[in-house]
């Protein structure tokens, strides 16, 4: 078995893994899960400290989605009766900005289904990030799939923090998840939004029938896209999906894959994301060794850990909230 402490020292010193070693971290055997976890803290500890990031969605465009991804509930192709509705208005999407600063979020992620922002929908997000960047000291993240030329600077302009837009999978088990757009597709708006001067957030959701090849892939993808936030999502496979009744994940393994994306990317913000309740389950707290950063409150199409759970969790944990500078609203 791989001495996982001296590997963890040789990263923070710049070293990056072999397959083989990445391939270790994930095989690491059950009984072994301390010392893992404690490697992976020594890192996350180096570059982070015991401060954590705490983040917030708000679904402001939910379901009728052309899109045919297997593990959405949003999807053309989903039979899941699923809350839709258009475009919520803006005063409801400035109104959230002040629920993420009641729950001490410090990025706040505006959300919407599609496959991408219409110019009105564009104008539309935009000038409620004008209002909330004018109100609140919040950074602002925001996921709206896939961008046209010229989407990125407006979104910048407004005041734009971050864009989310995950690659989900590896590139050689893409086609097995969606086939309405490709791979490249999403790493084109990820180089968009870094062109744009945007911080790239893009992230993966583990248990789809991908192999820990596919895994390693994926953390190797996000290192060399230099995203600043990974966000981890466990399937939490839905009714009516193409991916129903999938139930591959186990917490312990779960760790082992938040480990491997901490030493693949020592220095970047990894989030434990959707479906971290129902697959890491009474082992959440651990998770928080090798990430940095949740979401509270809940997420897209299903419901997250009651957020006094998260800080009673940080807390017991010892950790630190990174909070936002002011919790009162900007006048």
């Amino acid at each position: 078995m791989l001495n996982f402490q001296s590997l963890a020292n040789d990263v923070i010193e710049g070293y990056a893994l072999t397959e083989g070693e990445s391939l270790a971290i994930l095989n690491c055997p059950d009984d072994a899960i301390l010392p893992l976890l404690h490697s992976a803290y020594s890192i996350r500890k180096h570059y982070y400290g015991n401060k954590v990031k705490l983040n917030m969605i708000i679904n402001t465009k939910s379901g009728a989605c052309s899109e045919n991804c297997g593990y959405c509930a949003q999807s053309r192709d989903s039979t899941n009766p699923i809350q839709k509705y258009k475009m919520m208005d803006k005063a409801s999407i400035v109104k959230g900005a002040e629920r993420a600063m009641q729950m001490n979020a410090g990025t706040y992620c505006i959300v919407a289904s599609g496959r991408g922002p219409t110019k009105r929908e564009l104008d539309h997000i935009t000038s409620a990030v004008k209002e909330i960047k004018e109100k609140y000291p919040l950074k602002i993240c925001a996921c709206l799939g896939i961008l046209k030329p010229g989407q990125a600077e407006q979104l910048k302009d407004a005041g734009v923090d971050r864009y989310n837009h995950n690659i989900n999978t590896s590139k050689a088990h893409h086609h097995n998840i969606t086939t309405s757009h490709t791979y490249q597709d999403r790493v084109q708006t990820i180089n968009q939004v870094k062109k744009a001067n945007i911080s790239p957030c893009s992230g993966v959701i583990i248990g789809m029938k991908e192999t820990k090849q596919d895994v390693i892939q994926m953390a190797l993808a996000l290192k060399e896209l230099e995203t600043a936030s990974i966000p981890v999502n466990f399937l939490h496979a839905m009714e009516g999906t193409l991916l129903e009744g999938t139930d591959e994940l186990n917490p312990l393994y779960c760790l082992k894959v938040l480990c491997l994306f901490r030493f693949t990317n020592p220095t970047t913000e990894i989030r434990v994301s959707g479906g971290r309740e129902v697959n890491l389950r009474s082992l959440q707290p651990l998770s928080l060794y090798p990430a940095n950063s949740i979401f509270i409150g809940d997420y897209l199409t299903t419901a997250g850990q009651v957020a006094t759970k998260d800080f009673q969790m940080l807390k017991d944990l010892g950790f630190e909230i990174d909070y936002v500078e002011t919790k009162a609203p900007v006048n």
